[in-house]
């Protein structure tokens, strides 16, 4: 490799802003500060809710009072 081209690398400390979690991770910035986590974040925790559980039919029937014939 030649010098002097390449950033430097090392480790960093990462901020969760949401939630104050911080764990180590390599890069060329000196902080690094992130708005969700693993720990606060909806799909890591098991808490994510599912908004569009229908799907387009089902809502259209839903809308305008179709039962579905069998």
């Amino acid at each position: 490799m030649k010098k002097n081209t390449h950033p430097d690398y090392k480790m960093v400390q990462v901020t969760c802003v949401s939630c104050g979690n911080e764990f180590q991770t390599g890069s060329t910035l000196s902080e690094i500060r992130v708005d969700t986590c693993s720990n606060c974040h909806p799909f890591y925790t098991g808490k994510q809710r599912f908004a569009q559980a229908d799907g387009r039919v089902n809502r259209f029937m839903k809308k305008y009072n179709i039962k579905e014939e069998e």
